[in-house]
Order: C-alpha cells, then sequence, then structure tokens
C-alpha cells in the first residue's frame, strides 16, 4: 500500500510498507477488511493520513507548496514521518539558506520574500538546487535587474527583490554561512513614486457621484477606509468587534494595537454594509481581503460617467474620474489632507500607526488617542462639509465644492442645473419673427 502525492501533472508515493491481498482492501471506504491485523492497520494508516493531509496544509499555509515538485512534496512528509533518517541540508546553499531565513518571518513578508525567490528562479531555471552565496556576484545582480526589467519595468519593484536579497545576504553573513557580499558595489537606489492621493475636491466628486449600483459597495469600502484613518484592507476586512463606539485591534502589518472613534459616517457605513461573521460583508463572499481589494480597484478605476455603444446589449464606455485609483489612495489622502490642515506629524504618524520620533516616547503618545480623534473629525468636516473650526468655508454642492466650473460639474451630475438655464438655452421667439413657410408639392 501507497499514499499517491499527486501535485500539477506528477505523482509521488510514499510507502506504507502493508502488503494486501486485493480481497482485503475496499476502495469506496479506504479501509482494510477480512485481514487478522485489521484494525491496528486501519488506525496505522488513518494516522499516517492525518500527518501527511496536515502537513500539505502547513505548506500551503505557507506558500512553499506552488514552489515544490511532487518529489519535493513527498521528501517534506517524509522527513517529518522519519525525522531520524532526515538528512543534513547543507546551508551554503542559497535557496536553503533562504528559507530557513523566511521561517519566523510573519506570512506577509514571506510571501514578499516567497516572490524574491521565484523571480530568482525563473532567472537561473533549476540551477537554483545548487545555486550558492559564492555563484551571485555583481555582473549576476546587474544581468538579473535587466532580466527583471523585461516583466517589471518599475524600479523600485526590483529594488524590493534586491533589498530582500541583501537581507538574505546579511544573516547568512551573520551566522558565518558565506564572507561573500556583492552588495558593497551594487547599490540600490530608489526612485521617487508618483503620489497616490486625491486632493480635498477629487474627493469629493467620488464620493459624491452617482455611480453604478453594483459598485456602490467598493466606494463604500474606499470612504469606511477613508473615515477610519486610511485603514488597510486587510484589517478592515478582519474586524470582528466595536466596543463603545469604538474599534480596538491588532495592525496585521505591524502587530501595533490600533485604536480608533467610529465617527458617524463610518458607523453608517458599517450598518449597511454588516457581515454574518465579521463586521463588515468582505469575508462572507470573499475568500481572502486580496480578492476583493483586486475586484475593488477595478472597479474603483472605472467609477465615471458611462455610456453604451449603440445596439443591444451594447458594450460599456466609461470615463474613468480616477483610471489609477486603488484603495491604497484612501490612506495616502487622509495623510495629505491632515498635513494641509496642519495637524501635527507625530499626530499624523500615530493615526496612521507609524512609529514616529523615539519609540519610548510612542507608547505614552499610544495612551491618548483624543488627539488622533480630533484630526481624523477635522478632517471628515473639511472633505465632507467644507467645514474648518465649525466655520463653513466652501458651501457644499456647489461647483467650487468640487473644485469644477458649473458646466464640468452639471455634466458630472454633481451640480443641478439652474432653474431657466434650459429656457435660457432654447430662447424666446422674437416679435414680428417671420413665420416658418411650409411647401406642398401638388400634383
Amino acid at each position: 500500500m501507497k499514499i499517491a502525492i499527486g501535485h500539477g501533472n506528477k505523482t509521488s508515493y510514499i510507502s506504507l510498507e502493508v502488503k494486501l491481498l486485493p480481497t482485503q482492501w475496499d476502495a469506496v471506504r479506504g479501509k482494510i477488511l477480512n485481514h487478522p491485523e485489521k484494525q491496528v492497520l486501519n488506525a496505522y494508516i488513518y494516522e499516517v493520513k492525518q500527518i501527511v493531509d496536515a502537513h500539505i496544509i502547513n505548506l500551503t499555509r505557507e506558500g512553499r507548496i506552488k514552489d515544490m515538485s511532487a518529489n519535493d512534496i513527498r521528501d517534506s512528509i517524509l522527513a517529518e514521518l522519519n525525522p531520524e533518517k532526515e538528512e543534513k541540508v547543507d546551508e551554503s546553499l542559497f535557496k536553503v539558506r533562504f528559507l530557513k531565513f523566511i521561517e519566523t518571518k510573519k506570512a506577509s513578508t514571506k510571501e514578499t520574500y516567497m516572490h524574491t525567490l521565484n523571480r530568482v528562479k525563473a532567472y537561473v531555471g533549476e540551477a537554483i538546487e545548487t545555486l550558492r552565496f559564492e555563484d551571485i556576484t555583481l555582473d549576476w545582480l546587474n544581468s538579473f535587474n535587466i532580466f527583471m526589467a523585461q516583466t517589471s519595468p518599475s524600479v523600485n519593484a526590483r529594488n524590493l527583490h534586491f533589498r530582500n536579497l541583501r537581507a538574505v545576504f546579511n544573516n547568512a553573513i551573520e551566522n558565518e554561512v558565506t564572507s561573500h557580499y556583492p552588495f558593497r558595489k551594487f547599490k540600490i537606489k530608489a526612485v521617487e513614486t508618483a503620489k497616490r492621493s486625491l486632493t480635498v475636491e477629487e474627493l469629493r466628486r467620488l464620493f459624491f457621484f452617482n455611480c453604478e449600483e453594483h459598485a456602490e459597495k467598493y466606494v463604500g469600502m474606499f470612504k469606511l477606509s477613508f473615515f477610519l484613518m486610511g485603514v488597510n484592507m486587510i484589517d478592515l476586512a478582519n474586524l470582528k468587534e466595536m466596543k463603545n463606539g469604538r474599534l480596538d485591534f491588532n495592525r496585521a502589518k505591524t502587530g501595533h494595537l490600533y485604536s480608533m472613534k467610529v465617527e458617524p459616517e463610518a458607523m453608517e457605513l458599517f450598518n449597511q454594509y454588516s457581515g454574518e461573521n465579521y463586521l463588515l460583508f468582505i469575508l462572507d463572499h470573499w475568500t481572502n481581503d486580496e480578492f476583493f481589494r483586486r475586484k475593488m480597484n477595478k472597479e474603483l478605476q472605472k467609477v465615471g460617467p458611462m455610456q453604451r455603444k449603440p445596439g443591444r446589449g451594447g458594450k460599456k464606455e466609461y470615463q474613468p474620474l480616477f483610471p489609477m485609483l486603488t484603495s491604497y489612495w484612501a490612506r495616502h489622502s487622509w495623510a495629505t489632507i491632515a498635513s494641509e490642515l496642519d495637524i501635527a506629524n507625530e499626530t499624523i504618524a500615530e493615526a496612521l500607526g507609524h512609529e514616529y520620533g523615539n519609540r519610548i516616547t510612542n507608547i505614552y503618545i499610544r495612551k491618548n488617542q483624543k488627539k488622533v480623534d480630533i484630526a481624523n473629525r477635522k478632517v471628515l468636516d473639511w472633505v465632507l462639509y467644507g467645514k474648518i473650526d465649525g466655520k463653513i468655508v466652501v458651501k457644499p454642492g456647489t461647483p467650487e465644492f468640487f473644485g469644477l466650473d458649473r458646466k464640468e460639474a452639471v455634466a458630472l451630475g454633481l451640480v443641478k442645473e439652474e432653474p431657466g438655464a434650459e429656457k435660457k438655452k432654447r430662447g424666446r421667439p422674437r416679435k414680428n419673427a417671420t413665420p416658418e413657410v411650409e411647401a406642398e408639392v401638388a400634383a
């Protein structure tokens, strides 16, 4: 008897070291029958199967399984089933040390590093199994950069992989695995990224635009993220509890405790988009927050005037308000507007869950959320109602409120056309005007 491990188009087998006659195995029920030791053997098979299933689930959760062959999975399971037979691994191999380095990382960080390892594998192919630190030279790094540029033109995206590689090298040197270090002459220079924030007028256009019904929930989640000081979608999706009008949770990215007041505008959205097992509907309908976020970004980038092409069931044509918009812009936008309102940098940093200044000082700052609560209310009053310090600076519902002239605001449906404007356009008939003449041709 063997356990089959299928992955991709390949299958590997783990021997159970049990021999049976064909008549002693019930394939439908997956049990041994008509054998003098059937109870012991069935218990043994069940136990091994449980270990194999659990091991595969762990490999999947850690993101390692997608880079493994069926034989790799089999060997990994055998190492757990028979630890005394496990061969000592060679940590001077790049891949071995790389995987050991990320073992203790959080899931999100580990996923980023595995993406780097996949890029290296795409570059060197099967040679990754025997690649050593000494093989990665200055020329290798430059060539790897050229290779990645073919599919990743963003310098900063490539730099992320180089920073991950550098971290693994530093760890290997600290643990005396290697003394080789090609990064002394290979410089990682970041390129300033384009701003990912909307102005206050642009935010108002997005928030007050009458979008398609199916897109309302995605705009709603963008608004809610903004109303909660740019909270990330992973944290928003996993919220389970609200106490006394506040949300208290640990950020998925940093693990830091976060506390925020839920303003009435945000509470309205929580009520509108409530979930069954979570505060919001997201994880009731989506496998994880990432799938939802991708769909959300796709829909946000289409929000704007829409027309259908002529003909029955014509294709929709969009004129997006913000074609590059993503969920992360809510965070940048909140911080930018808060800064424009002269809110202190340390308060903005605290609102975003960032460290600011001395780490010990931050511990005391976090004990008082009042400044953050006041800052958020100030941002919302300005964006939603045109108020600063309780006074209306720009009247809501006017073209100025949206940073547009009247014609543009009317075209987007943000402002109603002035009464009588249509009559003015058509004009009135002039007195003594020559009447229209109709002629007929008679036979």
